[in-house]
């Protein structure tokens, strides 16, 4: 077995790649199911893993060689950054940065308060916040679907479902923006996670002492075998919720809109059949990942994926839009199908840390889907393609705007 060499004329972290990931994603496939790059993490540049096969991304995911563990992810960013004179900090642990049996607890507890039935209970809403929505867009006119529909819908539904006041939810927008950039700094980024940290503190504070009927308000309550969870949890918990809980909607929105609108046949398509919608929210997710990188993993053994061997202590990245295309898995992988059979994707993930907010993103999906295409019959970009661009960002993948005309 060998080590993967680095591809010095590959950089994960420049614009271009951001605009088209797809060309880099596939040589690097052809070259092994794994290479070393220069990722970027939050603000610090790391030498890591980056697997880009779907075979091997799937059994990652699932192995539990790779750890999570916040307590010791510090140690292992710092023997890897690039910059010598950056050092990671230890974060408060949390669902997403832990392994069992921490792991399981802290789902456990968010189950509690994040059941399906109260997911379910929201359709309503959401059916009309989508209706609202959709009654500002004069038929004709040119927006922006990305900052009137696709990042709206779901800060309002996240933001319903921790009981955030309305005129707290632009807030979000700003923080998790400056959380997912590639080029502000560190001190930046800090500087919004204090921001946002002390604002949670707040209003966990409030329902504490004023409990509603939100998810909140479920945290502070929910218990597993009497215990609950621990401060830091509970705000580590709910920032997740927060920070992630609209990101990845929003970008499947706006990327599955525009899926439609260059590939004119599915639309027809799926408004011709529209019992294909569930199936087609799964093609877009794969088509287009909302997020480009997983969460950051270190083996904590050597792992050999095909002929190369990680060694223990190494920093591991999937790559899900280079799993999500893979034509070791998908036919045509390039293509967009609205009937093709795609839940095999990994856009959330997958094992014990596959996202626990998907049938709530499936759910807003097919909702403003099924909208859109029964309310306006014509669709068309208001720019030409090659004019859009995708947000500079390493962690997420998302149009920066997507003007359209509906009518």
């Amino acid at each position: 077995m060998t080590y993967a060499p680095q591809a010095d004329d590959v950089d994960l972290l420049s614009w271009s790649f951001v605009q088209d990931p797809y060309t880099t994603y596939a040589r690097l496939r052809q070259d092994g199911p794994v290479t070393r790059q220069v990722v970027k993490t939050l603000a610090t540049e790391l030498n890591a893993w980056v697997v880009t096969s779907h075979e091997h991304s799937r059994a990652l995911l699932a192995d539990p060689r790779l750890s999570k563990d916040s307590v010791a992810l510090p140690g292992v960013v710092n023997r890897h950054s690039v910059d010598g004179s950056q050092s990671a900090t230890e974060q408060p642990k949390s669902m997403l940065f832990s392994d069992p049996p921490d792991h399981t607890r802290l789902r456990r507890l968010l189950g509690k308060a994040f059941t399906m039935r109260r997911v379910e209970q929201m359709r309503p809403w959401i059916v009309r916040q989508v209706d609202e929505l959709l009654d500002g867009v004069r038929p004709g006119e040119e927006f922006d679907l990305v900052d009137r529909i696709a990042l709206a819908l779901p800060i309002y539904v996240i933001g319903n479902l921790l009981g955030v006041p309305e005129e707290r939810f632009a807030d979000f927008k700003v923080w998790s923006s400056a959380l997912a950039s590639v080029d502000i700094t560190a001190e930046e980024k800090q500087q919004a996670l204090g921001a946002a940290f002390q604002y949670l503190r707040e209003l966990i504070a409030s329902k504490a002492a004023e409990p509603a009927d939100d998810m909140i308000s479920a945290l502070i309550q929910a218990t597993d075998d009497g215990v609950r969870l621990e401060p830091a949890e509970l705000m580590s918990t709910v920032f997740l919720v927060m920070n992630a809980g609209y990101e990845t909607t929003a970008n499947m929105i706006s990327s599955g809109m525009l899926a439609l609108l260059t590939h004119p046949d599915q639309q027809e398509l799926l408004r011709a059949d529209p019992s294909l919608l569930p199936g087609a929210i799964e093609e877009f997710l794969r088509f287009e990942s909302p997020l480009n990188l997983s969460t950051i993993r270190f083996s904590t053994a050597d792992i050999a994926v095909g002929d190369v061997v990680i060694p223990a202590g190494e920093i591991v990245f999937v790559a899900f839009p280079a799993a999500n295309r893979d034509p070791a898995q998908y036919d045509d992988p390039d293509r967009l199908r609205v009937d093709r059979r795609a839940a095999s994707h990994l856009s959330f993930g997958h094992g014990i840390h596959h996202c626990v907010g998907a049938p709530l993103a499936r759910l807003e999906g097919e909702i403003v889907f099924r909208a859109l295409l029964e309310r306006f019959a014509q669709w068309q970009l208001a720019v030409p393609v090659e004019h859009l661009t995708w947000r500079y960002t390493a962690q997420f993948r998302g149009l920066e705007r997507l003007p359209v005309v509906l009518k």
